[in-house]
């Protein structure tokens, strides 16, 4: 009797789990890789959403075309949602975001309408991730859309690994994930950054370089390759990269005339005061690395290894003013200075903020370097193929 009631229960527990009340199949959803949102006619969002296309087949032998595993759709409409509610009408799937990589802007959309009106819709709904990577593209964003990946299935998987790859080891752009972006939004100072996509001058291929500079919602400025490297020098994301510096031989060869070094540890440290009404930053930068290059410099001995290292130091002092000077000159507070003040003197911010623009023009910045050479590379401190 026991067991029969054993059975009876089980056999009712399987009833009630049994059954797909509440399926969804594949085929119902496309599964979004990569969004562009530029402004178009009457102020309306228009969208491009690039979404994964999971047929393309490739045969034993053969070379599949990357560009194949996307297809574009373009909606528009007042509001992102109303947009994106067009999409199963012409794509025949509704769109599934929780894979999406990155978010286009338009550099045009972005310097006229307030960026948190076209990012509400992805921190609102429960699909988009706050690890999805945000981007300024160059005029504007959909024509990045139908640029074929170099080795990733999808154009949107393709530039996210440009950005996180050209942050950590070139340093000539920063990763900027959507939940960092919403802090810095909402940070005392108003200021934020996102990486900068383009085509260069040089064969017309899209790139990864460069910030835009995000003040109250809207791009304001755009920072160049070098300033954006003493920009990650300043914030204390710098981690890999190559430090370029001048000979000293005035009569070298223009080709000749820089080396290089190869930097392995990087700190740095912003150290705000106020005294007076009047603003301050201490700015303490200490690099360790081993020489890269070597084109007119001959390291025999241990003055001429520092002699080596202080051209270093002046490089990059000179490369960091240039940076402070820009913010300076355009009022930005981009380096967060406004931020490390509040945290520490809530009364003290509430008494600068009215005139905190004025205040950053006039902030004096008192810049520190170090510099340590490891190694050289090799036993030799002389140019390959010169005698010791």
């Amino acid at each position: 009797m026991k067991r029969l009631t054993t059975m009876l229960i089980c056999l009712l527990v399987l009833s009630l789990t049994s059954g797909c009340w509440d399926n969804k199949e594949l085929d119902e959803y496309g599964y979004v890789q990569a969004v562009a949102i530029d402004q178009g006619e009457d102020d309306r969002f228009v969208i491009t959403t690039h979404f994964y296309n999971p047929s393309t087949k490739i045969e034993m032998g053969q070379s599949g075309n990357p560009a194949s595993k996307g297809i574009n759709i373009s909606t528009s409409g007042e509001t992102f949602f109303e947009a994106i509610r067009e999409i199963p009408a012409k794509f025949g799937r509704k769109a599934k975001w929780d894979h999406m990589r990155v978010i286009l802007i338009g550099e045009q959309l972005a310097r006229n309408v307030n960026i948190r009106e076209v990012l509400d819709f992805f921190s609102r709904d429960q699909e988009p991730r706050g690890t999805v990577l945000p981007l300024i593209a160059e005029q504007a964003a959909a024509p990045f859309l139908d640029v074929s990946p170099f080795i990733e299935q999808t154009i949107g998987q393709q530039y996210k690994r440009m950005e996180t790859s050209g942050a950590l080891y070139a340093a000539k752009t920063s990763k900027i994930p959507l939940y960092e972006l919403a802090i810095q939004m909402c940070s005392p100072s108003n200021t934020s950054v996102l990486p900068y996509l383009h085509k260069t001058s040089v064969d017309n291929k899209a790139i990864i370089s460069g910030l835009a500079l995000i003040h109250d919602g809207k791009m304001v400025e755009l920072l160049k390759e070098k300033d954006t490297e003493a920009f990650m020098m300043l914030m204390d994301r710098y981690i890999y990269g190559a430090l370029e510096f001048p000979c000293t031989n005035e009569n070298e060869n223009a080709l000749r005339k820089k080396e290089s070094l190869e930097v392995l540890t990087f700190n740095s440290k912003l150290t705000p005061t106020v005294n007076n009404g009047s603003v301050s930053v201490g700015v303490k930068i200490a690099i360790e690395g081993t020489i890269g290059e070597l084109r007119c410099s001959h390291l025999k001995t241990s003055k001429d290894m520092k002699q080596f290292e202080q051209r270093i130091v002046a490089q990059v002092e000179q490369q960091v003013k240039h940076t402070t000077d820009f913010f300076k000159t355009k009022k930005v507070d981009a380096l967060g200075i406004g931020n490390q003040i509040y945290r520490r003197n809530p009364q003290q911010w509430k008494q600068l903020e009215p005139v905190w623009k004025e205040k950053i023009a006039q902030t004096e910045f008192d810049i520190n370097v170090e510099v340590k050479v490891l190694s050289t590379g090799m036993n030799s401190g002389t140019i390959f193929g010169t005698k010791e």
